[in-house]
């Protein structure tokens, strides 16, 4: 990476953060991918705390880019094509506000960038549920979570629902993966 390069940080909600991590982690222009949590009132919440719907965190991937090789737009079409953005507190079997469709935005740039393009998208034909707010803290969860699906691709969950989701980015979004 040259000396002058700049990173930037995005923070998404998409559901359970083990199928966004495997989608982001494998993108050009993604630095690093980090689960956690953010949203919330604890301080340093646990996941079984954050699980069980009383702290008001969401489950995140705090993602590392550089803007250079791919935009925050570019990161929302991907967000938006890999959850249910329409579902509210809700992904497939996954239920409660620690699942929620959410953008912690960095900026009011981004938040602006990712209103316009809640407004302007037209790959959900139902109305989209995402809260765009500004970032609170960021949490990052517990070291087993992190690079889960990398680690656990046997494991049932991410057989069934997370390898749907990076096959159908690796699908849609083959010009942005990395080899």
């Amino acid at each position: 990476m040259p000396q002058n390069t700049i990173l930037e940080l995005a923070t998404l909600g998409g559901g359970c953060f083990w199928c966004l991590e495997a989608v982001f982690e494998q993108l050009n222009g993604v630095h690093k991918v980090e689960s956690g949590y953010t949203g919330g009132t604890a301080v340093n919440p646990s996941y079984q705390q954050v699980c069980g719907g009383n702290t008001g965190h969401a489950e995140v991937v705090q993602i590392t880019f550089d803007p250079a090789i791919i935009s925050f737009r570019d990161l929302l079409e991907v967000f938006f094509t890999v959850h249910n953005p329409t579902t509210l507190n809700r992904q497939g079997h996954d239920i409660g506000t620690q699942y929620r469709s959410a953008i912690f935005a960095h900026s009011p740039e981004q938040k602006a960038e990712a209103a316009a393009f809640i407004a302007g998208q037209k790959l959900w034909p139902d109305p989209i549920v995402t809260e765009v707010v500004p970032l609170g803290t960021f949490y990052k969860a517990e070291d087993y979570h992190q690079r889960y699906f990398q680690n656990n691709p046997a494991q049932p969950y991410c057989q069934m629902v997370v390898n749907p989701k990076v096959a159908k980015a690796r699908e849609v979004f083959a010009e942005r993966m990395r080899p």
